[in-house]
């Protein structure tokens, strides 16, 4: 559900619902420590739950059963909403009755046996070496007039796709992050887990023109300890890398219009056709589960047929 369309339902709920709306959002931002985006998402998604409960004349949380949440569920799937977010929703429908029942609200937890849709994980199109290398040229090309946004732009592109990491963690980073002696970045992923993510020759060199020639032109009263900033000379804003990055890939001919999560996409696929282990690109991408990581191991299937013709004897 959209900001605005949980606000909307949101506005329509009964004091008794809005009243249990706000403890849950507190819950999420002061207990579980959630980013501000995943609380409007889950807040907005169970104002949708408890309008529509209401709708059906529930008035009260003690009121929700298993039949309002699929019937909520379900009139998702008859406007047309995709697998994954009727996946993400019903998980949400589950974190939020678990709560009801641990705090005392409802007698027992009716969304355990709430099921969600399979949804269908299907990773995007990657670059290959040969069109990563020539965003980072033909970028590095623009900025050959030392400008600090094209330094900027360019050092963004080699941090992304040298350590896979999110567009969230990228603009989060602060100078001290970069740890230039290992050739280490500190970064806060989600759930405020930390983890530390090396990088290479290629990145380190414009890191060092960035903040030597580049980040002093555009820094800022609003700077503070940011690493990366926009042309305001305040941190960088998840809007701007983004676009960025899709004007950068219309530079490369014939490569597909990827965001910067195609961009952690490409660097876990050629972490594993290069031979890297599933463990260790879990630990790099900052994955809570291996399954995850293991979703990256279909692009390589060239990779081991390849190993198998060369080295079993029956191949």
């Amino acid at each position: 559900m959209t900001d605005e369309a949980g606000e909307a339902a949101r506005d329509l709920l009964a004091e008794p619902l809005a009243r249990v709306l706000g403890d849950y959002e507190r819950h999420l931002r002061s207990e579980r420590d959630l980013t501000d985006h995943t609380v409007r998402a889950y807040v907005g998604d169970i104002a949708g739950l408890l309008e529509h409960a209401q709708r059906l004349g529930l008035g009260d949380v003690a009121d929700l059963d298993l039949r309002a949440l699929r019937s909520w569920l379900a009139k998702q799937q008859t406007t047309g909403r995709a697998r994954t977010t009727l996946a993400r929703r019903a998980t949400a429908a589950r974190v939020f009755t678990a709560w009801l029942a641990r705090t005392g609200r409802v007698p027992s937890d009716v969304g355990v046996s709430l099921g969600s849709p399979k949804a269908h994980r299907v990773l995007p199109p990657v670059l290959r070496v040969d069109e990563a290398e020539e965003l980072i040229r033909s970028a590095a090309q623009r900025a050959d007039d030392g400008s600090a946004v094209g330094l900027r732009d360019v050092a963004m592109l080699e941090l992304l796709y040298a350590t896979g990491i999110r567009v969230g963690e990228l603009c989060g980073l602060d100078v001290d992050d970069v740890d230039r002696d290992r050739n280490v970045v500190r970064v806060l992923g989600k759930g405020r887990k930390e983890r530390t993510v090396p990088f290479g020759g290629p990145a380190a060199r414009a890191l060092d023109d960035w903040l030597v020639r580049g980040r002093p032109g555009l820094a800022g009263d609003g700077a503070g300890p940011a690493l990366f900033l926009g042309a305001r000379g305040r941190r960088i804003d998840q809007r701007v890398v983004r676009e960025m990055v899709h004007r950068r890939l219309a530079d490369v001919p014939g490569a597909p219009d990827l965001g910067p999560h195609g961009l952690r996409h490409t660097a876990a696929t050629h972490l594993l056709e290069g031979g890297a282990d599933l463990r260790s690109v879990q630990e790099l991408l900052g994955h809570a589960s291996l399954a995850t990581t293991q979703l990256y191991t279909h692009v390589t299937t060239d990779r081991l047929r390849r190993a198998y013709q060369q080295a079993h004897p029956r191949a």
